[in-house]
């Protein structure tokens, strides 16, 4: 069987980062299962993606389709003539030509004609454009007065089989062996040569690393190094690492610096604002503590890297300026000075503002406090404080610091350093795997905010449904959950559920606390379907459905010590006889 390498790579302008490899697999997927359908074999599909280019290479693609057995089922051999010959005359034959076969209870009539298999070049135009069409993109665009669409407008396509370009026009591009290097180059049109050879090219003659894997590791490497030339430790974050690696296509990392005095300012506002907004890697000294230093990753070699260095810092000074103005401007007010601001913050519609949610959770705290023995008054105060940093101009900057920065501003006006934890880490965990809160205090609002979100949103009717989760429920149930069991807290879960229930208003549904309990066993469930607890074990637990998840843990994990034993064996087998000659009697 002959076969050849196939390339395809579509240039656009810079696709969004974070959609970057969904965009790359998705195309990768689509042109694999076009050529299953064509009972085309390929020995694997390897796919690339920079911020300029999506390509795909399939080794070894066999060139002609098998011979192929073409059968078309006809009337029933009791069918009039009329209707049998016409069947017989559509496939371009005559009746006595046709074949007598068994379907179901009856005879039917087949015709069946051997199909000489198309060659591969024939039909990879209409492959690659369903699979291009078949890319699930939210919000396409169009450019120009083109019908057109895709995630970005596009401007190149390189289609080869081997070494041949396969005849094509897909979005009104018409296939080449031409591809452009990097954006700013002057010659910065290449041609490729052959499939086989793609990667090797773009390294070569333009210094790109197609390969998105291989790229975001030589990012690492890079920044590793930039870290190690001024003895310090680079803190990659494995999601600004993948971001920054589909933004650049030629990596160059780059080390700068900022004032010291910026230093004074919580380090997490710095990191924010050198993350988020810049995408920069920060450094940390020998002993953790934040250095006055970054490092960004350029998209092009320069001659002169001081002044891409000097741009960065003149960049980033500003960011920095801001979190320190912020940061004094918000400490001239306190966190309890600002909780009736939040009256005027929605929280959601029909569950009142924010003002409302912190004084359920203040109740809630309360309670809870006293059931585990927590300080009552500490937890009370946490919980009515913990979302008063929403209305500071810190947090209105920088989203992802709320919490944290009401832990530091309660520090500052004097709060208790219990009270200032608990603020800080109520929103733990905010996603799979992540930390539990370390306080009693924050384990105490941690938990008094979830059910008051689930328990509201849920009590409104606008629960998950299906695949759809708009308000993360299922998430922070799932944290919830982890908080009683891995925290060893054995909390009555119906009576909170029907304690939050009460604290709403009148439009939650007062009598939805069984749905609830049920959605959040659902979620106990993926928890132990996660650590490998097998399915028989919860549901057995589930049968007794105990007061609390961590009753339910304790239960589980005895359950599924003695299901290992061989006496579970042997009392499975006589329950199981016992349950039969029961039946046999009634």
């Amino acid at each position: 069987m002959n076969t050849e390498n196939f390339l395809l790579e579509l240039g656009t302008e810079e696709l969004p980062p974070k959609l970057l490899q969904k965009l790359s697999s998705s195309l990768g997927d689509n042109i694999a299962l076009q050529l299953d359908a064509l009972k085309l074999s390929y020995l694997k599909v390897d796919i690339f993606s920079t911020p300029r280019r999506l390509a795909v290479v399939v080794r070894d693609l066999q060139l002609q389709q098998e011979e192929q057995l073409i059968e078309r089922k006809g009337p029933s051999i009791s069918a009039p003539d009329k209707a049998i010959e016409g069947f017989a005359k559509s496939c371009g034959t005559s009746k006595d030509k046709l074949k007598q076969k068994p379907f179901g209870s009856s005879n039917y009539y087949f015709f069946t004609k051997k199909q000489k298999g198309l060659n591969t070049i024939e039909l990879l135009e209409n492959i690659v454009d369903i699979s291009i069409k078949k890319i699930p993109i939210a919000r396409p665009m169009r450019w120009g007065d083109l019908d057109y669409s895709f995630a970005r407008p596009v401007h190149w396509l390189v289609m080869l089989l081997g070494k041949q370009i396969v005849p094509a026009k897909i979005m009104g591009l018409v296939a080449s062996n031409k591809t452009m290097g990097l954006r700013f180059k002057k010659d910065n049109k290449i041609c490729i040569s052959s499939a086989e050879k793609y990667p090797s090219i773009m390294q070569d003659r333009a210094n790109i690393e197609v390969d998105f894997l291989k790229r975001k590791e030589i990012i690492r490497s890079q920044v590793i190094q930039k870290a190690t030339e001024i003895n310090a430790k680079a803190v990659i974050d494995e999601s600004l690492l993948e971001e920054v690696c589909a933004l650049v296509e030629c990596p160059v990392a780059l080390s700068g610096g900022f004032d010291t005095k910026f230093l004074s300012v919580p380090e997490e506002a710095l990191i924010s604002a050198m993350k988020s907004h810049q995408k920069y890697f920060h450094m940390l000294d020998n002993k953790g503590n934040l250095l006055p230093a970054f490092i960004t990753v350029a998209n092009i070699e320069s001659s002169d890297l001081s002044v891409i260095i000097d741009g960065n810092e003149r960049v980033i000074r500003p960011r920095l300026s801001d979190a320190e103005f912020f940061w004094e401007h918000d400490k001239l007010v306190s966190l309890e000075n600002r909780i009736s601001k939040l009256d005027s913050v929605l929280f959601m519609e029909s569950l009142g503002s924010m003002g409302d949610k912190v004084k359920r959770i203040e109740s809630l705290s309360k309670n809870i406090a006293e059931f585990i023995g927590a300080d009552i008054n500490n937890c009370a105060r946490a919980g009515l404080l913990s979302k008063s940093d929403l209305v500071s101009e810190m947090v209105g900057e920088f989203a992802d610091l709320q919490g944290i920065m009401g832990g530091y501003y309660a520090l500052e006006d004097g709060e208790d350093e219990d009270i200032a934890l608990g603020i800080k880490e109520h929103y733990h965990p905010r996603f799979a795997g992540d930390s539990l809160p370390s306080s009693d205090e924050g384990l105490v609002v941690a938990i008094a905010d979830k059910i008051d979100t689930i328990t509201g949103i849920y009590g409104i009717g606008q629960g998950p449904t299906g695949s759809k989760d708009p308000y993360a429920l299922r998430r922070t149930a799932l944290g919830l959950l982890r908080i009683m069991v891995e925290c060893r807290l054995d909390i009555n879960l119906k009576e909170l559920i029907a304690n939050s229930l009460k604290l709403h208003s009148s439009n939650v549904d007062i009598n939805s606390d069984i749905d609830i309990y049920n959605f959040m066993m659902d979620r106990l469930r993926k928890y132990y379907k996660e650590q490998n607890v097998a399915t028989k074990v919860f549901e057995s637990v589930l049968v007794v459905r105990p007061h609390s998840p961590y009753d339910f843990h304790l239960r589980v994990q005895a359950l599924n010590e003695f299901t290992k034993s061989s006496e579970s064996k042997s009392l499975i087998e006589a329950n199981k006889r016992i349950a039969n000659m029961l039946r046999e009697e009634a």
